[in-house]
């Protein structure tokens, strides 16, 4: 029973020490096997390893391709307009060695500070020798490419390589873009204020038109008028001349019937003639002798 309860610890320690001194890698990892903070080993291949217990440590690294976001810059092409740049990169640790080497135990965080810096200084270099209408064009993508390059070389010093980098966003600074808003709020209100000049003065110019052809139209019609007018007072004359000249008589009555028409209206003021005036001939007798 002695010997059981002797035996028990050194199996469970022994059990322990065998568990503590295996550790997987998989696929989507890369491992460094530590000693006091030496690299006695790297595991780059998925499967099954042992380690020293207690005296060894495993620190592992993602071998996948990492997202990388950098904080917006503000860059000074050639023309002296200023951007806002925004852009983002992916990454790998290509050297898992020298990755640790460079960064020690801070990993990935220290890593992708020092590339943040990296990409920025190369952004500035690179956009700083191009225009703004280069930056703002298609051409971008040719300018995110050499700015990759560029940061692929100091990248390697940590172990890491630039897979790709992208220019996500390119604007204008906050006070550029508002005076840039209200020089094109400005520049619209102009337009539209020269528009509405333009619309009045086009429409006085039809109501001068419309006035004028009005004007001219009934002119012409008074005048069509007073033209038939007179043709119909001159013929209405003849007819009455050559009346007259045939029965004398027969006019003289006719033109007594218009005067009696026109002063027996209802309303006329009251006349007081001589009853022998002649005025009343055709009303005293059937005809003239």
């Amino acid at each position: 029973m002695n010997r059981m309860a002797l035996f028990l610890p050194v199996v469970v320690i022994a059990i322990a020490a065998i568990l503590s001194s295996i550790f997987i890698v998989d696929e989507r990892q890369k491992a460094l096997v530590l000693q006091f903070g030496d690299i006695k080993a790297i595991r780059e291949e998925p499967g099954l390893y042992f380690k020293l217990p207690l005296i060894q440590e495993v620190v592992r690294y993602d071998d996948r391709i990492l997202g990388l976001d950098v904080d917006p810059l503000e860059i000074t092409p050639l023309d002296d307009r200023r951007l806002v740049v925004d852009a983002f990169a992916r990454y790998r640790i290509a050297d898992v060695k020298r990755f640790r080497q460079a960064v020690g135990a801070s990993g990935v965080s220290l890593a992708e500070n020092r590339i943040d810096t990296i990409l920025r200084a190369q952004m500035r270099e690179v956009l700083g020798g191009v225009t703004s209408s280069e930056i703002l064009s298609q051409d971008r993508a040719v300018l995110a490419g050499r700015i990759r390059d560029a940061s692929r070389n100091e990248a390697n010093s940590l172990g890491v390589e630039i897979i790709d980098v992208r220019l996500k966003r390119t604007d204008l600074p906050e006070q550029n873009l508002d005076a840039t808003f209200a020089r094109m709020r400005a520049e619209r209100e102009r337009e539209a204020a020269d528009e509405v000049a333009r619309g009045n003065e086009a429409a006085q110019r039809v109501r001068a038109q419309a006035d004028r052809t009005k004007v001219e139209l009934v002119s012409d019609a008074q005048r069509q008028a007073e033209i038939i007018r007179g043709e119909a007072d001159a013929k209405r004359n003849a007819i009455f001349a050559e009346a007259y000249g045939v029965d004398p008589e027969f006019f003289d009555f006719y033109r007594s019937l218009a005067a009696y028409r026109e002063s027996l209206k209802a309303g006329n003021s009251t006349m007081i003639i001589s009853p022998d005036s002649e005025f009343f001939d055709y009303l005293k007798s059937t005809g003239r002798k």
